[in-house]
């Protein structure tokens, strides 16, 4: 194989000429002292600072020495039932681990297995050294544009030595000199008295919905019996419409109105077809692109680099204005705090009913009977003529003082 590429053979050494170095001006330093000013020190001028009043009001706590009660409604209100505990539904564990030994081997174990490495024969060309008798130029652009100046000493700002104040610490805070407490009275309890500890009822499990919104009575529905099917005697007539009216008495097969091919017998294979003889490819030039014509006339002069701000922008002193806010006027006295909430006037305590499941007769419902599962079956005195879907239900468990009211739909 020729180690010749198109590298090689279309680019070939040119001769270099040494790169001429542009000699610079030589650096003449300012003889002109920095006034080292900037513009916060310009701008911002220092102001007589004075102690801001706090805003905060005292604090008004009181001490209080009696016992907080620690019983929330949810366990007031809320009492356990004494029900037998109901057994989950599970389903039987059939399931049995196989007695063979996994093999743990995979599909892609079983019908890939592993080959052995090919040895393939490189034909790659050798890389031979290129010998070149012209020097390398170690010469670059940081070498010839690159002007070592002097190095001035560096300026060490002398900081200004430390003067403690000699105003004693007076040890006061904020909270020291304006929050101070203010007696008041203490806040009365307006929480209703919990329910005697002897009485153990259940939660009556009865809602608005259940008491207002009865069942409407439903009307039987009205099924109309199904026509019985009945086949027909005659024998059908498997005739479509064009094998019974289109029978083409006078009908014969289509004669072919194309010539029949001749057959050439040479040897020469006839590449030519239709669309070479008729379709010839016409002599056609390349149009030139439409290009619109410049209209922007870039200018002649170098950018002046003058944003808009430093040509028109003028500095103006600043102008101190004066404020409108009205001044504090201090903390107030020894005000008594208002002891009425939105709780206070808006709560009204209810009684609490007992619960219908705990009678052995409900009031308010009449017996009917009994159904297959045993449960007992009430309905409204009010509604005693009229048939329902929405009927009580009494479940008798084991223990005959505990029963649950449930409501079907």
């Amino acid at each position: 194989m020729e180690g010749l590429t198109t590298s090689r053979r279309d680019f070939g050494p040119h001769k270099v000429a040494p790169v001429k170095a542009h000699q610079y001006d030589k650096f003449v330093p300012s003889e002109e002292n920095m006034d080292l000013l900037t513009t916060y020190k310009k701008d911002y001028n220092p102001y007589p600072v004075c102690r801001v009043d706090p805003i905060k009001p005292r604090d008004s706590k009181y001490p209080y020495s009696n016992k907080m009660e620690c019983l929330p409604t949810y366990k007031a209100d809320y009492l356990p039932w004494n029900q037998p505990r109901r057994q989950p539904l599970r389903l039987e564990h059939k399931y049995q681990p196989a007695s063979v030994r996994f093999d743990n081997r995979t599909t892609h174990q079983d019908d890939y297995p592993i080959k052995g490495l090919v040895k393939t024969m490189s034909c790659k060309p050798l890389a031979m050294p290129k010998l070149c008798n012209i020097p390398l130029e170690d010469v670059t652009n940081y070498k010839m544009s690159y002007v070592a100046h002097p190095v001035e000493k560096r300026f060490v700002h002398e900081a200004e030595k430390f003067r403690p104040c000699e105003i004693p610490f007076e040890s006061l805070t904020t909270h020291k000199q304006s929050y101070r407490g203010l007696m008041g009275e203490p806040a009365k309890s307006l929480k209703p008295l919990a329910r005697p500890p002897g009485l153990d009822m259940p939660f009556s499990n009865t809602t608005e919905f259940r008491d207002k919104y009865q069942a409407w009575p439903t009307p039987q529905m009205f099924s109309k019996a199904p026509i019985t099917y009945v086949p027909p005697e005659d024998r059908m007539d498997l005739l479509t419409t064009v094998q019974a009216h289109y029978t083409y008495p006078k009908g014969a097969p289509a004669q072919s109105c194309r010539p029949a091919p001749q057959i050439r017998k040479s040897g020469r294979f006839e590449g030519s077809s239709t669309t070479k003889d008729d379709y010839k490819q016409w002599s056609s030039m390349r149009t030139e692109p439409v290009k619109p014509i410049p209209q922007l006339d870039f200018p002649t002069e170098p950018l002046d680099c003058l944003t808009t701000t430093r040509a028109h922008y003028v500095p103006h002193p600043p102008i101190n204005t004066k404020s409108c806010k009205p001044r504090w006027s201090g903390p107030r006295g020894n005000v008594p705090v208002e002891g009425q909430t939105t709780y206070t006037i808006s709560f009204t305590p209810k009684e609490m009913s007992r619960c219908l499941a705990s009678y052995p007769e409900p009031p308010g419902y009449t017996f009917e009977e009994v159904d297959a599962l045993g449960h007992k079956i009430y309905k409204p005195v009010s509604q005693a003529g009229f048939q329902q879907n929405n009927h009580l239900s009494v479940d008798d468990s084991e223990n005959p003082s505990q029963r649950e009211l449930k409501v079907s739909a």
